[in-house]
């Protein structure tokens, strides 16, 4: 497989702009500036962390859905190994700390990465203010519609700048550090999954783990800046 091919080919540009991003569990709202920068259409596939990893995380169902199963820690390592495998810098450094608090971003480099929150949402909401960017039943994958089972990607419909799934199918993890002050090392995932309700898919839903945790209906999307 031509990884560099398959994965640019999926690559989104992102323009930059501000989100307010909330935190319902405190109340709490702040903005951010997101510069442009680049977020893959789709979530990785199954066939896509087979071939840069040589496994499978999960269940070996379709190629084309969405890994799941797969820890903070480990989707750093695979944008790590994906960078290395199509000729590009690495983003992250670090990685043996159980708690990944040695993980360090080299901001500078041109390798893939997992995106920010605000990256993630600001993507998310593509330019629209509401709970989400277009009708639940139409975008997402969720409790009501999906049988109890993470489906293929792309098999909804996308938002106005042509991403997949940002909302429901399964949550993806972020960069972001969710509290250090009161979860310490706990990563954020965002967008709702699967087997949630619908008020747990929305563009604002946060939720938080260990860095290594692995769940069924947790997985990630790639991100590139410019």
């Amino acid at each position: 497989m031509d990884l560099e091919a398959v994965v640019g080919e999926g690559m989104v540009e992102i323009p930059g702009g501000e989100v307010a991003l909330r935190d319902e569990g405190t109340d709490r709202s702040w903005k951010v500036e997101v510069a442009a920068f680049q977020l893959a259409a789709c979530a990785v596939t199954r066939a896509l962390y087979r071939d840069v990893v040589g496994e499978t995380s999960g269940e070996t169902a379709e190629r084309r859905a969405p890994v799941t199963d797969v820890s903070w820690r480990e989707a750093v390592r695979f944008c790590n190994r994906l960078s290395r495998a199509t000729g590009l810098r690495p983003c992250y450094s670090g990685g043996d700390d159980v708690d990944g608090q040695d993980v360090v971003w080299d901001r500078d480099a041109d390798g893939y990465r997992l995106p920010t929150e605000a990256e993630w949402e600001y993507a998310c909401r593509a330019g629209s203010s509401g709970v989400r960017y277009g009708e639940l039943d139409e975008i997402a994958w969720y409790r009501k519609n999906s049988g109890g089972k993470v489906h293929e990607v792309a098999t909804r419909k996308p938002n106005a700048w042509g991403l997949y799934d940002m909302i429901g199918n399964v949550w993806e993890w972020c960069w972001d550090v969710y509290d250090p002050d009161v979860y310490g090392p706990y990563r954020v995932f965002r967008g709702g999954g699967a087997h949630d309700r619908s008020w747990g898919c929305r563009a604002s839903s946060r939720r938080k783990s260990h860095p290594t945790l692995r769940i069924d209906d947790l997985g990630f999307r790639l991100a590139r800046s410019h």
